[in-house]
């Protein structure tokens, strides 16, 4: 596929993949048809197309960006540049998340940051009678969010607030969960991020000199808007377990785990209030 070779040829990880990837797009087919259909002949206006998406891989611009989609926990979500990318390991999130609110008949939860919202959508999606807040900072993130919501069923159950952190909503709130998937990436390593990462909204990646000032922030933001038996459950990145381990205050929480991802890195911290 002579797509294959320019997205090769300009190094990207997995071109042949990405290329079947980028002409199902455009054929509205799956990759097995891709694969199963190789010599079939584009029609008119298909081959432009195609080239086109080609150069924009080529070029470094994220493959979910450009077909518009990524699945995550089970759902295929819209992205677009405004919002981080879903990663499967933030699927530890959801998995943590549905176990400690199993046994809840009313699940209340916030997502901080929400981005696609692909958590607090995940969570629903998987809980009929949960209702959560998804907050942003970013306008065009919630709007992505409140398309994902339609999308999968869930807008009735799902408040979207424009807020930084919890700073816009009612101080009488009380969750029993809160979830983020925080920013956490210092200011060295977003001088060496890779090419397609980059092409990913800034407040969505960079946390100031460490990588931790969002996690300091939610470490004492979220106590108060907790249930007094209520979790805190958000990722971090690697190499950031010990350092996050010492951020945490025993007066107000107790490390309930830290889960790894399937490279054992500890990516997951579960807390619960006191």
């Amino acid at each position: 596929m002579a797509g294959a070779e320019q997205l090769r040829a300009s190094a990207v990880a997995d071109p042949r993949r990405d290329a079947a990837s980028l002409l199902a797009h455009v054929i509205g087919r799956n990759q097995t048809f891709v694969f199963t259909h190789a010599d079939d002949t584009l029609k008119n206006g298909e081959y432009e197309s195609f080239r086109s998406l080609i150069e924009r891989r080529a070029g470094g611009e994220p493959l979910q960006y450009i077909s518009g989609q990524q699945e995550f926990y089970k759902l295929v979500f819209e992205v677009t540049p405004a919002v981080l990318i879903p990663r499967p390991e933030s699927e530890l999130i959801v998995e943590a998340a549905l176990e400690l609110l199993r046994d809840d008949p009313e699940p209340r939860l916030a997502d901080v940051g929400t981005g696609t919202g692909c958590l607090a959508i995940s969570i629903l999606h998987e809980m009929p009678t949960a209702r959560a807040v998804a907050i942003d900072a970013s306008r065009s993130a919630l709007r992505v969010a409140q398309r994902n919501a339609e999308r999968h069923g869930v807008a009735d159950r799902l408040t979207l607030p424009e807020s930084d952190c919890f700073s816009a909503l009612d101080t009488t709130l009380r969750f029993g969960l809160i979830v983020s998937n925080p920013p956490y990436v210092s200011e060295d390593e977003m001088k060496n991020l890779p090419r397609e990462v980059r092409h990913e909204p800034r407040a969505a990646l960079a946390a100031g000199a460490d990588g931790l000032s969002m996690i300091r922030r939610l470490l004492v933001e979220a106590r108060p808007f907790l249930r007094p038996d209520g979790h805190f459950v958000f990722e971090i990145g690697f190499g950031q377990s010990e350092a996050v381990q010492q951020l945490i205050d025993p007066r107000a929480w107790k490390l309930i785990e830290m889960r790894a991802d399937l490279k054992k890195i500890p990516r997951t911290f579960v807390l619960q209030g006191k």
